[in-house]
């Protein structure tokens, strides 16, 4: 089983370097290789996905990912800022889809922002086309406007398009997760301003006749926000585009008590994937050791599961992480009065002891 490690910038060495101990700590045999991405790789190789990096993450089963961002390299030009490096594994890997759980532990209730009557048991799988939708979608640039409500001035644009096998392909992803689950689906789209997403549910809603055992339903992306914080639990399967789902998964994070607990997978048509936390690079506690590497622990879990077929292994690291959280050991950005705050080293190291 090989692995490629791209730890990244700011806390994603930190992060990934505890997520390497805990499946190092499994009786599995991997290969694991590093490799520079983000504004490391900028720094050593003059873009932040040099060719050998993307080599490596071709030819692994899996990857693992830190995080990639500096505020200091917001001044480059967007092709080698270090996100164009996720962007382009995302394309080069074809990882369409992306799975962002959402579950608020029981240990967990009182950190969320919301009533714990809210979150206590909440589990929602969202998941986000992620190669397509306006974060590709050509063309897009700057130019001087020759229509509009201010012709002859200096304009930015950006296209929002969606083919029918990019819709096909994610919108069976969420039916046949959701015949896993509580086989509910619920459909995110802007069907009643945008051309994109009309299209986007009229091609779902085909798809989901091919699923007659499981409930469809669709809603709007601004009613969709506003139920995640009102009535998180009604919701089971998300499936959504690029861009609302980015958004959205987020906002799910924050009901789990901290975006340090939410992994993600994003998977190819063959599987192949790459995990990491849905938090970015935090560069302003990187160093300080106070970071949370649970959710690339528990992105670690779901490669385990997905890409390289060990679900044993990988119930395994999500039971230790459990453990840990029931011995009321926490890091800074889900700590609470009377449990003990630990450091980003010190969860890790919890976790292989409770393994």
């Amino acid at each position: 089983m090989k692995i490629a490690v791209l730890p990244g910038d700011g806390i994603g060495t930190e992060i990934v370097a505890e997520a390497v101990k805990v499946l190092g700590a499994l009786d599995l045999k991997f290969e694991m290789e590093t490799a520079l991405v983000g504004g490391a790789a900028y720094e050593a190789y003059g873009h932040p996905l040099p060719e050998a990096t993307l080599k490596l993450a071709k030819a692994a089963d899996a990857v693992l990912f830190g995080a990639v961002g500096d505020w200091k390299y917001d001044k480059l030009e967007r092709s080698l800022r270090p996100e164009q490096a996720i962007l382009g594994l995302r394309k080069n890997l074809g990882l369409f889809a992306n799975f962002r759980p959402a579950i608020c532990y029981e240990q967990l209730v009182d950190a969320s922002s919301l009533k714990p009557e809210l979150v206590a048991g909440l589990d929602i799988l969202i998941i986000r086309e992620l190669t397509g939708d306006i974060y590709f979608g050509q063309p897009r640039g700057r130019r001087i406007a020759t229509d509009g409500h201010f012709p002859g001035t200096e304009e930015a644009f950006d296209t929002m398009r969606y083919s029918r096998p990019e819709i096909e392909r994610i919108a069976h992803v969420a039916f046949q997760a959701a015949r896993k689950r509580s086989k509910r689906v619920t459909s995110v789209d802007k069907a009643n301003v945008l051309e994109t997403f009309q299209f986007w549910k009229d091609v779902v809603t085909e798809v989901g006749e091919q699923y007659p055992d499981v409930q469809l339903d669709h809603m709007y992306v601004d009613n969709a926000a506003m139920q995640l914080v009102r009535a998180p639990k009604k919701f089971d399967v998300v499936v959504t585009g690029n861009i609302f789902g980015d958004i959205l998964s987020d906002e799910a994070a924050m009901l789990t008590g901290s975006i340090g607990m939410l992994p993600s997978a994003s998977l190819n048509s063959s599987n192949q994937g790459l995990y990491e936390p849905s938090h970015g690079s935090a560069p302003d506690i990187a160093g300080k050791g106070i970071a949370n590497p649970l959710a690339t622990i528990l992105s670690a879990a779901m490669m385990l599961r997905f890409s390289l077929k060990q679900p044993e292994a990988a119930q395994r690291i999500e039971v230790a992480v459990q453990s840990v959280l029931t011995q009321g050991l926490r890091t800074a950005d889900i700590f609470s009065p009377g449990a003990t705050r630990v450091n980003t080293q010190e969860m890790g190291a919890a976790v292989v002891k409770a393994l």
